[in-house]
């Protein structure tokens, strides 16, 4: 099983150098790529105010936060919920930088730098001097965008999960004729490092594969 998180979240502010805390993280698990639908969801009192334009990007006031957990009260479920595996993120070091701050907080060692996949990264190398925001993705693979009428982390989650496996490849990853692209040979080595092998199919299998691809239009693995 090749296991992945794809993580978000929501702050005060740009900056945690400046006082700027989380507010809201959300983290999706995926195995081959693919959402399992196991998630990781919290709001998260940050202990001092959310500044009105903060508020304007993400619809989060202190309001809403009071009462929620700390970053203290949720820290072991969602590194428990990291594990070991790669950590996906859109602009990950700014994801990254966040939560390296609450932990640095709570005298716990930092995120390793290596397990990162920034997803903006990716988009950049398959389309430069374009528009890589979630958003501009979003459209670009003709994702619906109607319910983010705000950023949420857990819907940024969701959302960057499908431009994910088209970053990657698309859901039918490898049997497209661009085998050079770039952005998907990074993301398949940095989060598989898959080797190939051969696996033996049966007499049955092969059988029930031809009456499947008998009721497809033109499958391209077909001759």
């Amino acid at each position: 099983m090749t296991r992945s998180v794809l993580f978000d979240t929501e702050t005060t502010g740009l900056s945690p150098f400046s006082g700027d805390r989380i507010i809201e993280i959300a983290a999706i698990e995926l195995v081959r790529e693919l959402p399992t639908g196991r998630i990781f969801h919290s709001l998260i009192d940050p202990q001092r105010d959310v500044p009105e334009a903060s508020t304007r990007i993400h619809g989060i006031t202190r309001g809403d936060l009071i009462g929620k957990p700390k970053f203290a009260d949720i820290v072991d479920k969602l590194l428990e919920f990291f594990g070991d595996a790669p950590l996906i993120a859109h602009n990950a070091p700014f994801d990254f930088g966040f939560v390296d701050a609450e932990l640095a907080r709570l005298d716990l060692p930092k995120l390793d730098a290596l397990r990162m996949i920034d997803t903006l990264a990716l988009a950049k190398m398959r389309f430069p001097g374009m528009p890589n925001n979630l958003d501009a993705l979003c459209r670009r693979y003709a994702i619906d965008l109607s319910e983010r009428t705000t950023h949420n982390a857990l819907l940024d989650c969701k959302l960057l999960a499908e431009v994910y496996v088209e970053l990657t490849g698309g859901r039918q990853r490898g049997l497209g004729i661009d085998v050079d692209d770039s952005a998907s040979i990074v993301a398949y080595k940095q989060v598989s490092n898959r080797t190939a092998r051969v696996i033996a199919v049966s007499a049955e299998q092969e059988d029930i594969h031809a009456a499947f691809a008998g009721r497809l239009k033109d499958p391209v693995w077909k001759a």
